[in-house]
């Protein structure tokens, strides 16, 4: 199965492979997840956390637990961030306790944030983003099932939001499965801002796919003499530029955000920086292929009578 992208290059000769490739990652994906995990930050646990900088040398970690240890702080966790700051991570505290604990943590410290959620709105924040992502996941798909529903022959109506779902999930579990990585090698935690990278990821997705799928049925209309497999040739080798530029112009200054952001964006970059770049994958080298497979192989190299 050969796509032309340019005069002289096929890219899809090696369709098997990218679908292949595709899947393999899914799966490493979820691998990476039931390895490492998914930590959850204070939006959906509920708890406190307070970010400070310390304007002299940063004490070890070891002496700031030790400075913390009389006061009850629950499950206390400190993280070195950078070079002289440090996040702690403790219970749902009061203000007169968050005090204290700056307090203790010493003159030379300077606070740069603290949030503080309740186990109550955690758990709530929790089963909400979980009904917002199916019901956009659903939603999603429901437009491309509306939008596409007229074009039957040689594609059925039921190939385009499956071809499109296939796309959504793996846009969805690759960033998933980096940030679990991460999440173990730098201490990522699983925010709202990351979810909100997470659905914006999906947007992304679909725009680029009803790009394609928009020419590849136009182009089904006007050349009824050319088989499925050439119309879809035609169709990406359109719109390669339009989505490249996109992507590529939106990664950009996703990238600066991760290197030169700072520690409370890097995970919201990450995720969207990875499903961005999947993305861009999905709507060229998985989606169309996998919906070609779909088709009746009758009429993949042959036109419509």
């Amino acid at each position: 199965m050969a796509l032309v992208i340019s005069n002289g290059m096929n890219i899809f000769t090696y369709s098997n492979f990218y679908l292949a490739l595709a899947v393999s990652l899914i799966l490493l994906s979820v691998g990476s997840i039931i390895v490492f995990g998914l930590t959850l930050g204070i939006d959906f646990t509920g708890g406190s956390i307070m970010e400070v900088q310390y304007t002299e040398s940063r004490p070890s970690t070891q002496d700031i637990q030790a400075r913390l240890m009389d006061l009850e702080l629950g499950s206390l966790q400190i993280q070195p961030v950078g070079e002289q700051n440090v996040l702690v991570r403790m219970k749902d505290i009061e203000e007169n306790m968050h005090q204290e604990v700056l307090s203790l943590l010493g003159k030379e410290v300077q606070e740069l944030r603290f949030e503080s959620i309740g186990p109550v709105i955690g758990r709530e924040l929790t089963k909400k983003t979980f009904l917002i992502t199916v019901l956009s996941l659903l939603v999603l798909v429901s437009y491309i099932a509306f939008a596409f529903r007229k074009v039957t022959h040689p594609v059925h109506p039921w190939h385009w939001p499956l071809a499109s779902l296939l796309a959504l999930v793996f846009d969805l579990m690759v960033p998933l499965g980096v940030f679990a990585l991460f999440g173990k090698l730098e201490g990522m935690e699983l925010s709202i801002p990351v979810v909100v990278a997470l659905l914006t990821v999906l947007g992304y997705s679909i725009n680029n796919n009803i790009v394609v799928f928009d020419r590849v049925r136009e182009n089904v209309f006007k050349n009824k003499g050319l088989g499925m497999q050439e119309v879809m040739n035609i169709s990406i080798k359109q719109t390669l530029s339009r989505n490249l530029n996109t992507s590529l112009c939106t990664l950009f200054p996703v990238l600066a955000i991760f290197f030169f952001g700072g520690e409370t964006l890097r995970a919201f970059s990450l995720v969207l920086g990875v499903g961005i770049v999947a993305g861009l994958y999905s709507s060229i080298l998985l989606s169309p292929p996998f919906l070609l497979k779909m088709v009746d192989p009758s009429t993949r190299t042959q036109g419509q009578h």
